[in-house]
């Protein structure tokens, strides 16, 4: 049976509610048409996005086919990359020196990228022709120092900026070492870490893999580990004497560094072109493949997060 009131009812219903119920349209069509607003303009700003990537990989594939020996890559300020392996898998594959800030950092800093080796390291060390003294003081050491332009220049990223660095997670240390004869040698430790000023940059490290042999923790002899053993010891320069030994470690060896009693690795040694002889073994030392009366070529340190995956795409 119908209602006899139901056309009243739908009369009053639609002469009280009906301004409410036509804003309220009004309102949902307005929503639905910003949606559509924003999905297009994101939409746009992936685009602008894309094309500014495409134009940096062009700029760095012309740089690459110049064979530039000053190779500082500029990606702007907008993203911040915390550390070489974050900016090769954002698509930039080519070796140089770019900015980046790791997460406890107050500021950008320039660094060596070696995107060989699997792409992603990130350099704090490098000797390649005596150009930079490495006898230098605490603070120098700690703000870092050399020529972060060219391509073999040499260069200290500074016991802060690697302090920020390594504390990000689990890092992997990987030195390259080469010789006057044209021979190469790799070491590699796992989980290494650089503390902070407080801990007088205290480094530590594990597992040692590599073709060099294992002269920064004196992982060759068990016996000689309580006196050449660096992991765990604290940095030391020739105006801050932190190590185990009587004397002053870093004043002899000329160099700043994790010494203990004192070293069997000495990477920041003086600069000799292969045999040398001085009162005290203060070249560029890798024990455990060259003694300590032979100094190095060339040498890089570098760190890669240990679980880096590259991107291949």
């Amino acid at each position: 049976m119908k209602n006899p009131y139901l056309p009243l009812y739908l009369s009053i219903v639609i002469t009280v509610f009906g301004p409410s119920i036509s804003a309220l349209e009004s309102c949902l069509q307005e929503q639905l048409r910003l949606k559509a607003q924003v999905r297009l303009l994101e939409h746009r700003v992936k685009l602008q996005q894309i094309k500014i990537q495409h134009l940096l990989q062009e700029k760095e594939i012309q740089l690459l086919d110049r064979g530039d020996e000053n190779i500082v890559i500029d990606l702007g300020e907008n993203i911040n990359y915390a550390d070489c392996a974050e900016i090769y898998n954002d698509g930039h594959k080519l070796t140089g020196f770019y900015k980046i800030k790791p997460l406890q950092s107050t500021r950008l800093f320039y660094v060596y990228c070696d995107m060989s080796e699997g792409g992603g390291w990130t350099v704090f060390q490098r000797r390649s022709d005596g150009s930079q003294d490495f006898n230098r003081n605490w603070d120098d050491y700690k703000q870092g120092f050399g020529d972060y332009s060219s391509a073999k220049g040499e260069y200290w990223l500074g016991n802060d900026n690697l302090h920020y660095l390594t504390r990000q997670g689990d890092y992997t240390l990987r030195i390259d070492l080469v010789d006057f004869e044209g021979q190469r040698r790799f070491a590699q430790y796992k989980s290494f870490q650089v503390g902070g000023e407080e801990s007088s940059y205290q480094m530590n490290c594990g597992e040692y893999t590599g073709t060099a042999g294992d002269s920064l923790a004196g992982g060759f002899n068990p016996e000689v580990k309580w006196w050449a053993n660096q992991n765990g010891m604290k940095f030391s320069t020739r105006d801050k004497d932190n190590d185990n030994y009587e004397g002053n470690c870093a004043e002899e060896d000329k160099a700043g560094w994790w010494f203990n009693r004192c070293h069997t690795a000495n990477l920041n040694g003086l600069y000799y072109k292969g045999p040398y002889t001085a009162k005290t073994d203060d070249g560029i030392v890798w024990y455990t493949w060259h003694g300590w009366w032979y100094s190095l070529k060339s040498v890089a340190m570098k760190v890669r997060p240990a679980d880096f995956e590259p991107n291949v795409i």
